[in-house]
């Protein structure tokens, strides 16, 4: 891969005595969508939150390897985890607006992060409700309650959360898994339209969903990286027999 923006080197994750990723070394292209894709209890979302460090939060981790960052050891000693998190943000299976105001929730990263005008914060909430495809549906309302809204506008206004702090990286664990048909399609369709600015990597259960998305794909079974690859190459060229096995429905 010539410009990879995340580099893995063997990657290792350990819960307590449960080795959860097996010497996981590749690369995720820049400005594209990447699936992870396999069956339950393989090590997905681990490998997603080893992305940006949030695996550390479960007690018991121990993690060996590299994650490098357009080159920088995000696990080295020297490293701000709270600017990794920042540059690599989560949008998680079910949405959590924080127990505030719409506005409030997409200002609270910005104003966390130094931003006070009053001017700067509106142009910046306007732009990441757009950015998420919500604004429209919420620019009368901008001072309600988030939690009056419905899922699946509470899960764009957590992407638009996350989008304000300005990350370079967007992780999805699957992010459309609890929404109804049509709320999934404005998430999807939202992550088509950041690619151009942002790389984006998602967990998925649905091959029908990594087929639509996905530029490059992951395949990891029982923690180990079987196959990767081109989306196209991946699913219409396979080349292992577990990969083959995992697209026809055999487990």
């Amino acid at each position: 891969m010539a410009n990879p923006h995340i580099s893995v080197h063997n990657l290792n994750v350990f819960y307590r005595d449960h080795h959860a990723l097996k010497d996981l070394t590749v690369e995720l292209p820049e400005r594209q969508i990447t699936a992870i894709i396999g069956p339950s209890g393989c090590g997905k979302t681990t490998f997603l939150k080893s992305l940006n460090r949030l695996v550390e939060l479960v007690e018991g981790t121990k993690i060996s390897g590299k994650v490098l960052v357009r080159g920088l050891d995000i696990y080295h000693s020297d490293v701000d985890v709270t600017e990794i998190r920042k540059r690599i943000g989560l949008l998680s299976q079910r949405p959590h607006p924080l127990p505030m105001s719409i506005y409030d929730n997409v200002a609270f990263g910005p104003r966390l992060h130094g931003l006070k005008g009053r001017q700067e914060l509106d142009r910046t909430v306007e732009d990441h409700l757009r950015a998420a495809g919500l604004w429209d549906e919420v620019k009368d309302r901008l001072h309600a309650p988030a939690s009056r809204l419905s899922a699946g506008q509470q899960q764009r206004l957590c992407l638009a959360r996350g989008l304000a702090v300005e990350p370079e990286v967007l992780l999805g664990d699957e992010p459309t898994s609890a929404l109804d048909p049509m709320s999934a399609q404005h998430i999807e369709r939202r992550l088509l339209d950041l690619k151009e600015n942002y790389t984006i990597v998602i967990v998925t259960h649905i091959l029908r969903q990594a087929r639509r998305l996905a530029d490059y794909v992951i395949f990891l079974y029982l923690g180990e990286l079987v196959e990767h690859g081109p989306a196209a190459d991946f699913f219409n060229h396979p080349q292992e027999a577990r990969t083959r096995a995992y697209i026809r429905g055999e487990f």
